[in-house]
């Protein structure tokens, strides 16, 4: 620390806006932040930091590009840095637990602690499903671990071999919980919690982009009287991103979107479509009319997954054609546009779609191809945006 002078990260207040110096946060966590370029929080951190720094359990509702795994993992960095333990953890106890529902979310919630903490003692590590399981476990026998971030099924498979033991767990986080509910993985997440201390004696973050019956009863079972916090989808999808609708046949979907691509040169751009199937199809097809991109669906082998992901972290590709799954793992910022080959059956996926733009302040545009096929999704969704949408021929 003696190389870092604090007095250099000065935030002025602004009305209506929280600092991260407002929170007496560690001065460690300080510095990660401000190596980060944070300045101001975003609503969603502004309303759960308050509570989980106090050791509430909270409910977090909000969709992705929010704001919400700095916030969670701010709160145990913070808890471990201020309580630390009289004599070092054993291999394979970690102190706080995320839990996420795919392997690319995973990895970059360990990527953002990495960041985060990078001027702190706490040690993350992720473990994940699609990933040499030995070098993992040599990981989790090498040393202690304060942060374990994990997809369900990988994560029973370590405990069940007893090379994690969740006894210990302080802090727990389930991070989109929806999504865990739509995957399947609810069973194992079940058996997972019922692996950490009771309710009473950890502190329990929960959190979901929607809150229906479904997803109340899992928070009810899971936290101790919680505090909510929810910020609305409009917020995120109307206030930075603009959105279009384009009416085009399903026969001239892909070479309207070629010519857009030609056109526009965008700079970072996610394609969506909704079978992974289509998914494929479409990348050929852009391949084979110059424009270089990848796919990224839940059949790509891994390796191959995180090595596009950074290529387009790094601007060594500009397109990324993907599943709403697969997508989910998708957290860059300089997304310029998103494209909506296919209106996603599920309105709340078009929320989560258009987040990856307009995010960390910036403006981003969202297309969506409305053909014959995908008018039957328009109704359902302009009740979710609870407004009427206006379609129109393509602007070019």
């Amino acid at each position: 620390m003696s190389d870092w002078n604090p007095d250099e990260y000065v935030i002025e207040p602004a009305e209506g806006k929280d600092r991260f110096h407002d929170f007496a946060l560690p001065l460690p966590l300080m510095r990660g932040i401000f190596e980060l370029g944070y300045e101001y929080c975003t609503p969603i951190q502004s309303g759960v930091l308050p509570l989980s720094l106090s050791d509430y359990d909270v409910t977090g509702q909000a969709q992705t590009g929010t704001g919400k795994t700095a916030a969670f993992l701010i709160t145990i960095l913070t808890h471990c840095f201020e309580n630390p333990l009289e004599s070092p953890a054993q291999p394979g106890c970690p102190r706080a637990l995320v839990l996420a529902p795919t392997r690319e979310l995973a990895l970059q919630i360990e990527g953002d602690a990495k960041a985060l903490g990078r001027f702190m003692e706490e040690t993350t590590m992720a473990v994940v499903g699609g990933m040499d399981f030995q070098r993992q476990r040599d990981l989790l026998h090498a040393g202690p671990i304060d942060i374990l971030v994990a997809t369900p099924g990988r994560l029973i498979d370590f405990v069940n071999r007893r090379d994690v033991n969740l006894r210990h767990v302080e802090i727990l986080v389930i991070d989109e919980a929806d999504r865990m509910l739509d995957m399947g993985f609810v069973p194992d997440v079940r058996r997972i919690v019922y692996q950490t201390p009771p309710k009473r004696k950890r502190q329990t973050l929960f959190f979901s982009a929607t809150f229906n019956d479904d997803v109340m009863r899992l928070a009810e079972s899971w936290t101790l009287e919680p505090e909510h916090v929810a910020i609305m989808p409009e917020q995120v999808t109307t206030d930075r991103v603009e959105q279009k609708f384009w009416l085009v046949s399903a026969d001239h979907k892909a070479r309207k979107l070629v010519e857009f691509i030609n056109r526009a040169q965008p700079e970072r751009m996610l394609i969506f479509a909704n079978r992974r199937d289509q998914t494929h199809q479409l990348y050929r097809y852009l391949v084979k009319h110059g424009i270089e991109c990848e796919p990224l669906a839940g059949d790509v082998p891994q390796k191959k997954r995180l090595s596009t992901l950074n290529r387009f972290k790094n601007g060594g590709i500009h397109y990324i054609v993907a599943t709403d799954v697969a997508g989910r793992g998708i957290h860059v910022d300089g997304i310029s546009h998103v494209v909506n080959y296919d209106l996603p059956e599920d309105s709340e996926d078009y929320v989560h779609r258009i987040g990856r733009t307009g995010r960390a302040g910036a403006e981003g545009i969202s297309i969506s191809f409305v053909s014959e096929d995908d008018a039957f999704n328009l109704p359902a969704l302009e009740d979710y945006l609870g407004r009427k949408i206006q379609c129109t021929q393509p602007d070019f």
